[in-house]
């Protein structure tokens, strides 16, 4: 399954921050207003113009938020900010240069993705982490009763922690396709981001329908999936967009495009997430350059990926 997310969330809050302030207050407040600081949607990093300062920056942040969680390593915040960032780092800075750079060094995209899957099992473990600590039991129940343990997460504030778990896992399954354990849970993924949906179907502006569009788009039918679906989880993710992501397009583009062998469409769909005005929702930035920049990349790939 093809797994191409958005960064919908801010990457992370500055951490160097976080660091000066500790040095004149108690550890204990100041790790538990550091995660509540992290936790929250308000960032300059998803409004930057700059991918790679994010990309050379990102690093130093991930590492001061394990520090914190060493600290405090049940708190909710900090736990989320790990999943995410870890999530988006290695989707946006490590699996996608993979992708760049394997036609002249298949090694070096190995090795990327390899490093891009580690990164995500740790997101991935974060995550539930911080859904064990909001519902007792989750991760237990996930394993013995998925639809119980996905059916007792009720809060609308736990659906960050939903959609990044998700996320993470479904893009560490997307590098494992010989892992058959791994790809068994697959499916636990889509019951996660369908319990996200009626808890807040709203949420990032329509990233759990561009998760979806992946989910469904990228099986085959013979797995539970459906292009049909995929058409509207796209159409949703478009609504919820308004015109201000340019992910929906490029995701589609990728998944469904390719797979249905429709080059019009693939070309269409590409044009217009580069059409998307980066500047037009400031917090998306970051995330409409990373959509844009692998935009380009897939339109000069166009006759790799499609037999005519």
């Amino acid at each position: 399954m093809r797994v191409r997310l958005p960064f919908v969330v801010p990457l992370l809050a500055l951490a160097a921050g976080a660091l000066a302030v500790s040095a004149c207050s108690p550890k204990t407040v100041v790790v538990n207003a550091v995660g509540n600081a992290l936790a929250g949607e308000s960032s300059s990093w998803g409004r930057d113009d700059d991918p790679d300062l994010v990309r050379d920056a990102t690093p130093f942040a991930l590492k001061t938020i394990e520090s914190l969680l060493e600290q405090s390593p049940n708190h909710t915040g900090l736990l989320l900010a790990a999943s995410s960032g870890f999530t988006e780092y290695a989707y946006a800075f490590v699996q996608s240069d993979a992708d760049f750079v394997e036609a002249r060094d298949l090694g070096a995209a190995t090795a990327l993705r390899t490093r891009a899957q580690k990164l995500y099992r740790r997101a991935r473990e974060y995550g539930l982490r911080g859904l064990e600590v909001k519902n007792p039991g989750f991760r237990a129940t996930l394993r013995s009763n998925p639809p119980a343990a996905v059916a007792a997460v009720r809060a609308k504030a736990d659906v960050p922690l939903l959609y990044w778990t998700a996320a993470a896992w479904a893009l560490e399954i997307s590098l494992a396709k010989q892992d058959a354990e791994l790809t068994a849970d697959l499916p636990l993924t889509g019951l996660m981001i369908h319990r996200a949906l009626e808890l807040d179907e709203g949420y990032g502006g329509g990233a759990l329908y561009d998760f979806l569009l992946a989910y469904d788009g990228g099986r085959p039918a013979s797995a539970g999936g459906s292009v049909e679906r995929a058409r509207a989880d796209f159409e949703k993710a478009l609504a919820f967009a308004d015109g201000t992501r340019a992910a929906p397009y490029v995701g589609f583009a990728e998944t469904v495009s390719v797979g249905t062998q429709n080059r019009a469409e693939f070309v269409a769909l590409l044009k217009a997430a580069l059409a998307v005005d980066p500047n037009r929702a400031p917090d998306q930035r970051l995330a409409n350059l990373v959509a844009q920049k692998r935009a380009r990349w897939l339109l000069g790939r166009a006759d790799e990926l499609f037999i005519e």
